[in-house]
Order: structure tokens, then C-alpha cells, then sequence
């Protein structure tokens, strides 16, 4: 599988050290956006608990005007108040879908837990439908507690 192939690769990442954490991040990025085919934007973004906005840190793909997200607002600010992974098979069955490109047909966002607190998120966007499953949740869940480990 795919996925298995590509964890000695973000393991590699999260443990060089000489590099920034949020080179890391955008090295993560560009690995999953660049070997997934699914994977068409890849994103980390970050809570500001205070503000109740999520702050875009790292990504792969084309630039985005959604760079901070209220919470509760779009997918990404839904799993900020879930706390909960969020596989959207179908962008357009959302009402509360932010559109960050007219080519993204779904999405899979996985909330970044450390120390038992949703403190993030990574964000897939894809411009094929339905291409997410469990295998895919499996995965960024792993990547999340890889990346968890370096905050």
C-alpha cells in the first residue's frame, strides 16, 4: 500500500534536525500532495483558542485566500468544535462548505491532537470524488501523531 510506503519518508521528516518545524510541516505537505494522486491541496492549519480561529501554518497545492477559518465555519472549522475526523465524499451535499477551489470535489479533514487537546488539523482537498476511505483516516491519524510529537 501506498500509505505504508510513504511512512519512513514523514518519519525521516519529522526527525531531521536541522530543520524548522514548519519546514517539516511543509515537507509533509509536499510529500502527501505530491505521492497521493487524491491529494491535491494538502494543509495544516492551527487553532488560536482565544480567537476561535484556525490559522493556515503549512501547505502543498494551489495558494488559498482561507488562511484563517472561524471555528465552525466550512469543514475545517466544523472539526475544530468536533473534535472529529470529517470525510466529505461530495463537496456541492455541504452547506457548510467553504470553497477554496472550483475544481474540489471532496474533502478529509483530521483533527491534530497533543496531550489529549484538538490543537489543529490537516486538511485534503480533492479534485476527484469520493476518493477517501479508512485506510486514508488510518493514515493521517498516524501522520497527525507524527507531526504531534515535533509541537
Amino acid at each position: 500500500m501506498k500509505f505504508e510506503a510513504l511512512k519512513p519518508q514523514i518519519a525521516a521528516i519529522i526527525a531531521a534536525s536541522k530543520t524548522t518545524t514548519e519546514n517539516k510541516l511543509t515537507e509533509v505537505c509536499e510529500v502527501l500532495q505530491s505521492n497521493l494522486d487524491a491529494y491535491d491541496w494538502v494543509g495544516f492549519y492551527f487553532a488560536n483558542e482565544v480567537e476561535k480561529t484556525l490559522h493556515l501554518k503549512a501547505f502543498a497545492g494551489e495558494a488559498t485566500d482561507h488562511t484563517v477559518i472561524p471555528f465552525g465555519k466550512g469543514i475545517c472549522g466544523q472539526v475544530a468544535e468536533s473534535n472529529a475526523n470529517f470525510v466529505v465524499p461530495d463537496v456541492k451535499a455541504q452547506n457548510n462548505y467553504i470553497a477554496c477551489s472550483i475544481f474540489v470535489k471532496a474533502e478529509i479533514v483530521i483533527p491534530l491532537f497533543k496531550d489529549g487537546k484538538n490543537i489543529g488539523q490537516i486538511d485534503i482537498d480533492s479534485h476527484t470524488a469520493n476518493p477517501f476511505n479508512k485506510d486514508d483516516e488510518d493514515f493521517l491519524e498516524w501522520v497527525n501523531a507524527q507531526v504531534a510529537s515535533i509541537l
